[in-house]
């Protein structure tokens, strides 16, 4: 009840961590499967729709529910601490945002089991989604699942908004925050903007196949070509969305085992700032084979060759940090400096993609996979395995296995550059993407073979990360608050895991990196803004739960409204959208319940604080 009910931003954390990992699995399952399939030519091992619900599960499930909530798990664990606040501006919405996103990627998985899955693809591109191609209930999931799975990464992005401007510590300006709690900042603003772009497009989609609309068919005056904008309007952004709190996470780990001052902050701020702006500038190259015409083909070109320029400014900037520092090659460190080489190649390739001409050529290989491959895996889940090894003591108080993390290290980038670099010569000598198996004697055959040995090794890289975390477990709790000895940020100035208020006094911040300013100044702990007091904190609840079951029931009802299921009280339950206005009335219900039941929380007094936080 405990976890149903907190609003704890720490245990919040560990739940997305819980989630997105499950997710994650899930994901990475579907891309073994799909390595099988094609390590050898005319392989039967799954039939072709079986492949095309693969591809696009795999795709959907890693995108919007594996990376994301692991992305959330570090924002939420590391972002009050780093600001020197007591939790988010909103603990309410955080759970809430925690539950809805847990329920959509619940509701989109169920498809498999529920009469087959989406089958047009990630980007379900129509017309191959409407109900003429896709006839079973699949990418209604899609639609519905994401509608509400995204909804609580919109709540989320609004939260840290929130947290970000209100509630810094005295002292900390915006040009002395931590580079991570900088690329969180950026990347909830482009959450704000580019979700409800998706969420547009998929309640448009949903009435096509639902309710008969006409958005997106052509016999009836509509546009298909209208989805692919739509969808990459959000698609393009979502790429930065994903990447910019990785690019935080190696600034941090690169800093602090480099023991060096980030080199080049401001410019890492406008850089990141520039990225964001320029990201809402290029989404249509990913549409240079629609018929768009050269005008615009070379606008889009032009826009996303200039994304390069701040992305470069960041790769210099790593590069200086650790030029003449005092490195260690902790495993955290060692996935930032992967991290850096990797993310450079997928960068190119990146360029490479952007000239249009050229584009016609690579468009729908396998080129385009390994691209996108590079810069997500290569550049995101590095910078993720970075994040969670550097801020893991944090967020449970005991250390991973430093032998074990380097063994996970190596199989992991090992197998990644084996599957994806040799997926570049599959794309250039013609392999096309989604397709699900290919003729003999092409040239295709060594290299699937051994971009399917690669990804298993990842497997076995990500099997060694959850050994270790099993391991560490079984060791007793509490290390050291500054853990590494060279923690630069607030949140190395308090105990590992944090106490519930996180700071028993809010400290002052008197300059970038401010607990190792006050450690340069020969103080053990941050100089307190406050003096000692009682600790206002909100109160654990069920509702954020309860809602979110609503939509979950709601979102089902909504789906079957034009089933026969062979009995007459079911199909009137959902003909009659009953079974809609039930779900949809637990959630309104719950939200009434929120609104009249002024819960004023609790305190913490000041006799219960002993020995716990920043000390006068």
């Amino acid at each position: 009840m405990d976890w149903l009910t907190t609003v704890d931003h720490k245990k919040i954390a560990i739940l997305y961590l819980i989630a997105g990992g499950l997710f994650f699995g899930i994901g990475g399952i579907e891309a073994l499967l799909i390595r099988v399939q094609l390590a050898k030519p005319m392989n039967d091992f799954v039939t072709a729709q079986q492949f095309n619900e693969l591809i696009t599960m795999h795709g959907t499930t890693m995108i919007f529910l594996g990376v994301m909530p692991i992305i959330f798990a570090l924002m939420n664990a590391v972002i009050p601490l780093q600001i020197g606040a007591r939790d988010v501006a909103f603990p309410f919405l955080n759970s809430l945002g925690f539950w809805t996103f847990l329920f959509g990627g619940l509701l989109l998985n169920l498809s498999w089991i529920m009469g087959g899955a989406p089958d047009a693809g990630w980007t379900s591109y129509t017309p191959l989604s409407s109900t003429d191609y896709s006839t079973t209930h699949g990418v209604d999931f899609y639609t519905i699942g994401l509608q509400i799975a995204g909804l609580g990464t919109l709540i989320g992005g609004i939260n840290f908004l929130a947290t970000i401007i209100t509630m810094r510590a005295p002292g900390m300006s915006f040009m002395r925050m931590p580079m991570f709690t900088w690329t969180t900042f950026v990347t909830s603003t482009m959450i704000l903007f580019a979700f409800p772009a998706i969420t547009v497009g998929l309640v448009l989609l949903s009435f096509d196949r639902i309710l008969g609309a006409n958005f997106f068919n052509p016999s009836m005056g509509g546009n298909p070509v209208l989805w692919q904008h739509i969808f990459w309007i959000f698609g393009h952004p979502e790429v930065y969305i994903l990447i910019l709190p990785a690019f935080g996470i190696i600034s941090e780990v690169v800093s602090t085992f480099s023991r060096k001052r980030l080199f080049g902050y401001s410019s890492m701020v406008f850089a990141t700032i520039l990225i964001a702006f320029l990201g809402f500038m290029v989404w249509a190259h990913h549409m240079f084979t629609t018929g768009m015409g050269p005008v615009a083909n070379a606008l889009f070109s032009i826009a996303t060759m200039l994304i390069a320029v701040p992305t470069g400014i960041k790769i210099f900037n790593w590069l200086f940090t650790m030029w003449g520092g005092q490195i260690r090659f902790t495993t955290a460190n060692l996935f930032a400096s992967g991290f850096i080489p990797t993310f450079v190649m997928g960068g190119v390739t990146g360029v490479m993609l952007a000239s249009a001409p050229a584009d016609y050529q690579y468009h729908d290989t396998y080129f385009v996979v390994a691209h996108f491959h590079y810069v997500i895996v290569g550049g995101l889940v590095l910078g993720l395995f970075a994040g969670l090894h550097y801020w893991w003591p944090k967020m449970f108080g005991r250390v991973l296995n430093e032998k074990l993390g380097k063994l996970e290290f190596w199989t992991f980038i090992i197998g990644f550059h084996l599957t994806f670099f040799v997926q570049h010569f599959l794309g250039l000598l013609g392999m096309q993407r989604r397709v699900f198996t290919y003729l003999p004697n092409q040239g295709f055959d060594l290299l699937n073979l051994v971009s399917t040995v690669g990804a298993f090794l990842m497997g076995v890289g990500v099997i060694v990360f959850l050994i270790n975390v099993v391991i560490s477990f079984k060791q007793p709790k509490g290390v050291d608050g500054d853990v590494w000895e060279d923690g630069r940020t607030l949140e190395w100035a308090i105990p590992s895991p944090p106490p519930e208020y996180n700071f028993k006094q809010t400290p002052l911040v008197r300059g970038i990196d401010a607990f190792w300013k006050e450690k340069m100044a020969g103080n053990k702990e941050m100089t307190p803004a406050e003096p000692v007091g009682p600790i206002h904190m909100p109160s654990p609840t069920i509702l954020p739960f309860v809602m979110s079951v609503g939509l979950f029931i709601a979102g089902l009802g909504f789906m079957f409204t034009k089933d026969d299921f062979g009995n007459g009280l079911l199909n009137f339950l959902f003909s009659n959208y009953i079974i809609t206005g039930i779900g949809l009335a637990i959630t309104f219900g719950s939200m009434l319940l929120r609104s009249l039941f002024d819960d004023h929380g609790w305190h913490i007094e000041p006799d219960e604080l002993n020995d716990k936080g920043v000390k006068a």
